[in-house]
Parts: C-alpha cells; structure tokens; sequence
C-alpha cells in the first residue's frame, strides 16, 4: 500500500487546515444534486480546502451550477466514471486525497425498475473500485453517502416505529438494493482491511439543484406549466424530508469527528404523505387541486420512511436546522426563479 505524507486523523479532521496545511477532499458525483450543495458548503466553511469533483456527468449533473467553481484555484473537476479504474487511480494519484466524499450513484428508484443492471455496475463496482484506489493510495477517510431505503419501509399504522443504525437492511428496490450492497462492501472493507471509512444514511432530500424526476421538482414545473400533477396511487406513502443543506453539514461534522467504521443516520424530522406535499405545492403556487392525477402505483412501492438520528445527535451534536415551512418555500422559489 502506498501511503502518503499528509495521513488524516479521524477526530478534528479540517484541524490541519488551521495550521496552514492543505486538505485534499475528492467529491465523486458533486455535479450532482446533494454534491453540488454540498461543494457549496465546502467552499463556505472550509474555504482552504482543494474541492476536487468527480462526475461522470449523466443526465442528472448540474453542469451549469460547475460554472460557480471555474475561476476558483482551489478546485478541479474531472469528467470521468467511477466504474474507469484507470481514471480513478490517475486522479488519486495525482491528488492524493486526505478524505473522499462517495455520492456518485444512480439513484432513481423508477429507473432501477427498468435497467437494474446499471444501478449494479455504478453503486456496487463502482464503489468498489473507489474503496480500491483508497487502499492503495494512503487509506483516506472514505466516506460513503447511503440511504434510508435500505431498511426497507415501515407501517403506515406504526408512527413510533423509525429506523435505526442496527434496523436490518431489507431493500425493495433494485435501486435500493444496490445501494445496501455498497454499504456491506464498504463495511467489509473495514473489517477486512481496517479502512477508515463511515457511512450516513438519509431521508429525502430536498432543495436546489435537484434533478426534476424526483417529487418536489418535478411538482412544482409540472405545476408552473399547468400540466397533471401525477401522484401514485392515492399518495399516502409517507416520507421524511431532510433539506440537503443539513445534510451537507452533517456530513461535514462526520468527516470531522465521526468514528471510522461507523454508520450515521441523517433525519429531517419532517414526516409527509406525497399526497400532502403535492397539495402544499399547489397552494403555494396558486394552483388549483384538480391538476392532481392519481396514477397506477410503483411497483413495490415502499410505504413509509422514517429516521432516527440520535446516534448523529449524541455524538455530534447534530440536528436539522430548517423548518420544511421554510425550507419547501426556499425549494419553490429556486426552482420557479430559474425555469428549473
């Protein structure tokens, strides 16, 4: 294993940065929706820290948003896949990574119904080969970005019921199936190699940037076009919304000070049936009802979500900061200001 001369402790991990010394953090998938906000993020807080992003820029990359970063010198971007072994050992090499952040995936549930094997070849291969390049280039803290729908889904008659870190993983998806194989390959990792890697798992996100195949985005340009407003089944699933900004720092604080080969859950606690975020959507709007379409549910449709964060509470002192009042009208009025 080749080791590099700047090693990151895991408690206090940006520390370094206040003594002057360059922090190296390579995003994978930050074109996407939460690795955009979250290089925004970065660049607030962290603002001597080398933001290198690494995107293989698919249909869902915010290639505008990249525009943000050109004239910034502590910032590279790399157009490549995280499947390309070859590719992803140059940039390691050359980078030398302190710290990777891993949200390139494909992520939607409709298309892993209809192509799972690409949701295999990126989720599962491609953090692999990633996880790879980190065992032989120096063992940077990886951190792996999950979600709740490993767990399966709850009761809709159950509210006390939420996932926990220790809930089994029962995926209903392809999509989500893939994702709970790259978690288990990642914990592998640490048990047989002692990689210094976390993992967090959240509830929906919502916010800027997202790509409009997910709920809220898409409402909301259907909405302002005036188009059916299409809802599966009756909408009663239910959901936990998490604005992406408090997820970005909560991934922040466990790259910080969170426990190598730990799991961290990200909640919002902000639980919604689709059917009521639909509604909210339309009266902020001003549009009428009616534009709501019931149609044919998805296949395996999971029930409900729902989070419990108090192991990232306890030992971080992390809880979500933005009330889903406020942060759906910041949402709406991204989305409605750029003809999203």
């Amino acid at each position: 294993m080749t080791k590099t001369s700047r090693s990151v402790t895991q408690v206090g991990m940006f520390s370094n940065m206040e003594r002057g010394i360059q922090m190296n953090i390579l995003i994978t998938g930050g074109a996407g929706f939460i690795g955009i906000n979250f290089m925004h993020y970065m660049r607030r807080m962290h603002p001597q820290a080398r933001l290198i992003c690494f995107d293989k820029l698919t249909y869902a990359a915010n290639v505008s948003a990249l525009a943000d970063f050109a004239q910034d010198p502590l910032f590279r971007f790399v157009k490549a896949d995280i499947c390309d072994r070859e590719a992803v050992y140059s940039v390691f090499a050359q980078e030398h990574p302190d710290a990777v952040v891993h949200f390139a995936a494909e992520s939607h549930v409709d298309r892993s119904i209809g192509d799972p094997d690409l949701f295999l070849q990126t989720n599962v291969l491609g953090t692999s080969v990633l996880l790879s390049a980190c065992r032989e280039f120096g063992d940077p803290r990886f951190h792996h970005v999950s979600t709740d729908e490993v767990y399966g889904d709850l009761p809709l008659d159950r509210p006390d019921l939420r996932f926990t870190e220790e809930s089994p993983l029962r995926a209903s998806s392809p999509y989500s199936a893939s994702k709970a194989a790259s978690d288990l390959l990642v914990l592998a990792c640490r048990r047989t190699y002692g990689q210094n890697v976390t993992i967090s798992r959240c509830s929906n996100n919502y916010g800027p940037y997202q790509f409009p195949e997910k709920l809220i985005p898409l409402m909301v340009s259907k909405a302002v076009q005036n188009e059916p407003l299409p809802v599966y089944g009756k909408g009663l699933n239910v959901r936990d919304w998490l604005y992406v900004e408090d997820h970005c720092r909560a991934i922040d604080l466990i790259l910080q000070n969170g426990r190598a080969g730990e799991v961290y859950n990200i909640g919002g606690n902000q639980e919604m049936r689709n059917i009521d975020i639909v509604r909210l959507i339309c009266r902020i709007l001003g549009k009428p009802e009616s534009l709501i379409a019931h149609v044919a549910d998805r296949k395996g449709h999971d029930l409900r979500y729902a989070i419990d964060a108090a192991k990232l509470q306890n030992e971080l002192g992390w809880e979500p900061e933005m009330p889903f009042a406020e942060g759906i009208q910041r949402t709406i009025a991204f989305y409605t200001s750029r003809n999203y």
